[in-house]
């Protein structure tokens, strides 16, 4: 998971494909995250703010699957595997809250300016 941030251009909007609609593998467990994950086209804050919304989503759901399935005991799934897919799924919910956060203290600025 990519958490850097770059100004969005016609260019830049490809490297948000989300990498949770892939079809790989993840690490020979024989699972693959849920897709159907929306991909930017040019709409704008909002637009890339629900695709990263979902992303997290899926990576939430994700590391509940393969939590799931680990204390099921499921050869496949490792323990390592497991707690990496939920400190990835943390660390983009913590980053989605700072950036609603972030803006609702920009949204509260804008509305006290006198005009």
């Amino acid at each position: 998971m990519d958490l850097r941030l770059t100004p969005l251009t016609s260019v830049s909007t490809a490297a948000l494909k989300p990498a949770v609609g892939t079809a790989a593998k993840l690490g020979g467990a024989g699972l693959t995250p849920p897709a159907g994950t929306a991909r930017v086209t040019g709409g704008g804050f909002g637009e890339a703010f629900k695709t990263a919304l979902q992303n997290v989503s899926a990576a939430q759901n994700h590391a509940s699957q393969l939590q799931t399935e680990f204390q099921m005991g499921n050869p496949n799934v490792s323990l390592e595997q497991t707690m990496l897919s939920m400190q990835k799924a943390q660390i983009g919910f913590q980053a989605a809250l700072h950036v609603r956060n972030r803006m609702m203290q920009a949204y509260t600025d804008v509305m006290n300016m006198q005009v």
